[in-house]
C-alpha cells in the first residue's frame, strides 16, 4: 500500500536503534489504543504497521514483561496487532521488534481505519464513518497529532490494484485509491465498487489530490 495514502505518524519516535531487535515501551501504544477502547466507535478501529520503506522488513515480534513473553501476531503488510491489556501497562511490558535490516530510518505508521470494508454504501453508513473518524482525531489531538484540528476532508478507498466506482449512475474507473469528498458524501445517495476495498480511512491531506 502506498505510504502517502495512510493517515499516518511516528509513534514513540522514530526506531533509532542500529541493531535487532528494536524494544519500544508497550505503554505508548496503550495509551493510544486506551482512547479508542474507552470511546464509542464500533465502525473505525486504530492499527499499527512497520511501512517497508527503507528496508524495513519485519522477521518476527513479541511482548514481554521481565516475566512473561507474547508472540505477536503480524501480517505480510507488517500490520501489527497489539492487545489492549491494563496488566501489559501496569508490567512496563516492551514491544520487540526484529529487523531484517538497519532499523536506524524505520518507524511505527498509526492509521485510523474502517473495522469492516463492504463494495456498496448508502450515503447514511459514509456519513457515521466520517462522523466517527472525525470524533477519534479530535480526541487524539496533542503531539504527534496536532496538525489534525480540522475535520476530514472525506474518505479514501484503499485498493491493491485498478478497480471501477459508480456514483450516482456514472461508472469510473481508478487506480489503487478513489478519494471521496465531504461535500460529494453531502450529494450522494449510494456508491457501489467492483469489489471490497482493502481499506477505508479518513482522507486528511490538503497536499493529497
Amino acid at each position: 500500500m502506498n505510504k502517502a495514502l495512510l493517515f499516518s505518524c511516528l509513534l514513540l519516535g522514530s526506531m533509532t536503534a542500529q541493531a535487532t531487535p528494536i524494544s519500544l515501551e508497550y505503554q505508548g501504544f496503550y495509551q493510544r489504543l486506551k482512547q479508542v477502547n474507552k470511546g464509542h466507535y464500533p465502525l473505525i478501529e486504530l492499527t499499527f504497521s512497520v511501512p517497508k520503506a527503507q528496508g524495513c522488513v519485519i522477521k518476527n515480534g513479541y511482548i514481554a514483561t521481565e516475566k512473561e513473553q507474547f508472540p505477536l501476531t503480524i501480517t505480510d503488510s507488517q500490520r501489527i496487532f497489539l492487545p489492549y491489556d491494563d496488566r501489559l501497562k501496569s508490567d512496563r511490558a516492551l514491544v520487540h521488534l526484529e529487523m531484517e535490516n538497519d532499523a536506524s530510518q524505520c518507524g511505527i505508521a498509526m492509521q485510523i481505519r474502517a473495522k469492516q470494508t463492504q463494495p456498496q454504501y448508502q450515503q447514511a453508513d459514509l456519513v457515521m464513518l466520517q462522523a466517527q473518524m472525525d470524533d477519534l482525531l479530535h480526541t487524539m489531538q496533542g503531539f504527534p497529532m496536532r496538525y489534525f484540528t480540522d475535520d476530514i476532508r472525506g474518505l479514501n478507498f484503499e485498493f491493491d490494484q485498478a478497480a471501477t466506482v459508480k456514483i450516482n449512475g456514472e461508472t469510473i474507473g481508478f487506480d489503487g485509491v478513489f478519494r471521496l469528498s465531504r461535500e460529494r458524501i453531502n450529494q450522494l445517495d449510494s456508491i457501489s465498487f467492483d469489489r471490497r476495498p482493502d481499506v477505508v480511512s479518513p482522507w486528511v491531506s490538503s497536499s493529497d489530490k
